[in-house]
């Protein structure tokens, strides 16, 4: 088999992780055409990474729920809450924000697991529960919040949060020291993460891709990596919202491709039954996950409350919807047991891009939520048909 061919039958083969880089990359080329240049622009790949942070922060966690076949609607308004009681702790009970953000993400961590404990314990179906948490934590944010209607936040340091970027310590001809060395410091996890997969599959004999494929891959990611790091560098470097949302996909990463409980979490969502008779405990999982998704909707929240420097009773409104879509467009399965974290930020990111090209080109928010709703349609579509040709 020629390299060409190779090419084509690795991207055929798998379609369903390589389809959204794909995607991603005639969105951002058709919008850079389409807005001359403006949409490649430093501030509006800052900006929309920014903006991108604390969906992709849900769709990782989503990504994992869906992938044990449970969906969590009340994730959105969770997130809300907890940032209104962040703003609360920070405020009126003047807790530092270094004490303030471990509590929120421990309460963060109770509130999943208590839609964990109905779904795994009571037998209650995801979506209900879910929604009943949804109601909940909708009625607790307007409790906290109906006095104030907003509650500003004066902590310059939670705030550098959502809107601060790292320090570039010295600039080299115009570029932030440190965000280059950030870029490339991923390059380097990125291409050891894959020799390191390479070389256990090549262990255990399973079938890996020829060193020129191989080689065609690493160039052409670690390029991308460099090119936003290059254009990230020459602004404000990178936010600390992107420099988080890299520490928690990279920590999911790591948790769902080298880990005992990364596998038992694929297992259970391949076939709960067949899981549960190899001696894996599926409530066990069921509480971890679940309860990880509820960290990760406190960390949502922190990130969109500091972005904008305050609560409001609207915080949270379609998040979990934003999050779902992420998940799926990313490359999640609905039948469970498939999906990747990185994929659901790059699904993230699809999302984010497409409504930063259409505000660009002063679309009307009817047709942009027109055209995202056929996206998500189209992925589940995409979903499907590869299934069945797996089967």
């Amino acid at each position: 088999m020629n390299f060409y061919n190779e090419v084509k039958s690795l991207v055929k083969v798998n379609i369903r992780d390589y389809g959204m880089y794909i995607a991603l990359f005639f969105i951002m080329l058709t919008f850079s055409i389409m807005t001359d240049g403006l949409f490649m622009s430093s501030r509006n790949i800052s900006n929309l990474l920014d903006a991108t942070g604390y969906i992709a922060v849900l769709a990782v966690g989503m990504t994992l729920v869906i992938v044990i076949r449970h969906i969590d609607l009340s994730v959105g308004f969770a997130a809300g809450f907890l940032g209104a009681i962040t703003a609360i702790l920070l405020t009126k009970a003047g807790v530092p924000f270094y004490i303030t953000i471990p509590i929120i993400l421990v309460l963060g961590i109770v509130v999943g697991l208590f839609n964990g404990v109905l779904v795994a314990r009571f037998g209650i179906p995801s979506f209900v529960a879910s929604l009943a948490g949804m109601l909940i934590f909708r009625g607790a944010l307007l409790q906290v919040t109906e006095k104030t209607g907003t509650i500003i936040i004066d902590d310059d340091h939670f705030n550098a949060i959502g809107n601060g970027f790292i320090p570039s310590i010295i600039e080299v001809n115009g570029l932030h020291l440190l965000s280059l060395i950030l870029g490339l410091l991923c390059i380097g996890l990125y291409i050891y993460s894959e020799f390191s997969n390479r070389a256990s599959k090549l262990k255990y004999q399973f079938e890996v891709v020829s060193n020129k494929v191989f080689t065609l891959k690493l160039v052409f990611v670690s390029a991308i990596i460099a090119y936003i790091t290059w254009i990230l560098a020459g602004y404000n470097g990178f936010s600390w919202t992107v420099v988080i949302m890299l520490v928690v996909v990279a920590a999911y990463h790591f948790l769902t491709s080298n880990t005992v409980l990364g596998r038992h979490i694929y297992a259970v969502g391949s076939n709960p039954e067949a899981a549960h008779l190899s001696g894996i405990s599926v409530k066990k999982i069921t509480y971890i996950v679940f309860g990880s998704m509820g960290m990760l909707s406190a960390l949502s929240g922190i990130l969109f409350t500091a972005r904008l420097q305050s609560a409001t009773t609207t915080a949270g409104t379609l998040f979990e919807l934003d999050a779902i879509a992420a998940a799926y467009v990313g490359g999640v399965s609905a039948a469970g047991g498939v999906g990747k974290v990185t994929g659901a930020v790059i699904g993230a990111i699809v999302m984010a891009s497409l409504t930063s090209g259409m505000n660009l080109m002063g679309v009307g928010i009817s047709y942009q939520y027109m055209i995202r709703g056929a996206i998500l349609a189209l992925a589940v579509i995409f979903d499907v048909m590869t299934r069945k040709k797996r089967g």
